[in-house]
Formats: C-alpha cells, sequence, structure tokens
C-alpha cells in the first residue's frame, strides 16, 4: 500500500514490551502484509503556538482538537517530498488530510508564511489553521523507526509499531538529523491498529490471552509534559499554579469546540 493524502479511521494504541511485540509478528504473518514502506524512519516537526496551547487543549481530552505537523521519511534534504499534515479527532474518529510538497517549499510556507503558487482544499485547511492559531510556530521534533502492516482481508486495517522515540525542541528542521531525548524506554513499542470496520478477532484473542489493553500515549503530548514543560517550570516564564489555572480557564473553550 501506497500513501494516502485523506481519509477517517478509529486509532488505538498499546503500550507493549518488545517481547510480546516479537511474538505477535509471527501471529501476523499469517493474516497480515508488509506495507510497501514497511521499515522506515518518520521524522516529524509540531507546530504550535508559544505558550503550546494546541497541545494542551489536546492534553486535557476534549471533545475536539488538532494538530499540525510536518514529515518526512528519513532525513530530509531542500528537494526531498514531505507531508504536511492536519489531524483532527472528533469523537474518537481520527481524520487526517495532508499535501505533498518539497522541503524548501514547506518550510517556507508553514515558517515564513510564504503563500502556496498551487492552492487546493487541503492548502486551504491549513491556511485557516495557521490563520485561526497566528502565532502558530515549530515546537518539537519527534522523529521514531516504524514498522507498518496491512491485513489481507481488509486492506483499510493497518497496524504499526514504533521504537525508538526521539525528540528535541532546538535545530527544529527535517534537515538535521535524527537524535534528540529518549521518550520510550528501548524495550517498549507503540502499537497502533488503524480501523475503519473493527479488530480481527485473531488479534482480539491474543490481546486478551497476553492481556494487553488500549490505552492514551500522544507522542507530542509525551514531549510536553516530559520536556517543555519541565523548562517553564524550571525557567519561571510560568508558575505551575498559573499553568493549571489557565488550563481551567480555557477548558470551557475547549469544549465548545
Amino acid at each position: 500500500m501506497g500513501y494516502q493524502n485523506v481519509f477517517s479511521r478509529y486509532e488505538l494504541k498499546y503500550l507493549i514490551p518488545i517481547e510480546e511485540k516479537n511474538n505477535l509478528l509471527k501471529v501476523m504473518e499469517k493474516y497480515m502484509n508488509t506495507d510497501d514502506f514497511g521499515k522506515s524512519t518518520i521524522c516529524n516537526i509540531y507546530f504550535d503556538t508559544p505558550d503550546k496551547l494546541l497541545i494542551r487543549r489536546s492534553l486535557e481530552k476534549p471533545c475536539y482538537k488538532e494538530k499540525l505537523r510536518i514529515r518526512s521519511y528519513g532525513i530530509a534534504s531542500p528537494e526531498s517530498k514531505v507531508f504536511i499534515e492536519i489531524k483532527k479527532k472528533y469523537k474518537g474518529v481520527v481524520y487526517k488530510r495532508r499535501i505533498n510538497l518539497e522541503e524548501k517549499t514547506a518550510t517556507s510556507y508553514l515558517v515564513d508564511h510564504t503563500p502556496l503558487i498551487n492552492q487546493n482544499q487541503i492548502s486551504k485547511e491549513i491556511d485557516y489553521l495557521m490563520q485561526t492559531y497566528k502565532d502558530i510556530e515549530p515546537s518539537v521534533f519527534l522523529s521514531y523507526e516504524r514498522e507498518a502492516f496491512y491485513s489481507k482481508e481488509d486492506s483499510n486495517f493497518r497496524m504499526t509499531f514504533d521504537e525508538n522515540l526521539l525528540m528535541r525542541d532546538y535545530d527544529l528542521s527535517l534537515n538535521s538529523g535524527i537524535y534528540g531525548d529518549q521518550i520510550l524506554p528501548k524495550d517498549m513499542a507503540i502499537m497502533e491498529l488503524k480501523t475503519v470496520l473493527g479488530i480481527p478477532k485473531w488479534l482480539l484473542d491474543f490481546l486478551d490471552e497476553n492481556k494487553l489493553y488500549k490505552t492514551s500515549f500522544s507522542k507530542y503530548g509525551n514531549a510536553y509534559l516530559n520536556l517543555l514543560l519541565p523548562k517553564y517550570l524550571d525557567y519561571g516564564q510560568i508558575s505551575k499554579d498559573k499553568l493549571l489555572l489557565r488550563m481551567e480557564e480555557e477548558r470551557g473553550v475547549t469544549n465548545v469546540a
């Protein structure tokens, strides 16, 4: 399977030990195919406001939330094709829309606000998001090693395993290499189930037998909690009490959205 630019689906996440992942891979051989981009290194730069409004709202688990990021597969050059993605979640359903541009064009568009020559519906939606959050800027670099699979019976059912999650809040470029602080223990992986219709019985049986349970794990959320928020508190930019008060004040706005 190749890349899609528009889709909606449910995404379920599990934190699993590498040993359990390896056992599951053996079971999957009967039911799943390796994606055309099966093993890859994914690099992302997430965008946010200076006070991290987007991720703070997201962590409150509202009915609706959205993220903006730029993604490359491997280290990008200025001429590499990258994706600008809007990822939204509403009542448990994930909606993802993205456009494909050269890295230098995408960076100029997002960072320097250089208008795109060729517009389409998705780029207009990205424009609207950037106008809504007028001071949006690069926030965090996140990378991970991914293995991807799709079902032999239902190509809409996909499974991915992410390991070696790295993050940094400086040198925010897809051209700068893969390095940073470790988010996830090296003996753990994030398994994501991406589905439109449901989860197959063979997988439900495996999850039940091995007592693996769905969890909430946001990569950018964890980068914020483990890297960005401690800096806010340590540097005295905002006190913990003020931060909690601000989140409480904004909760009403979030719920309305």
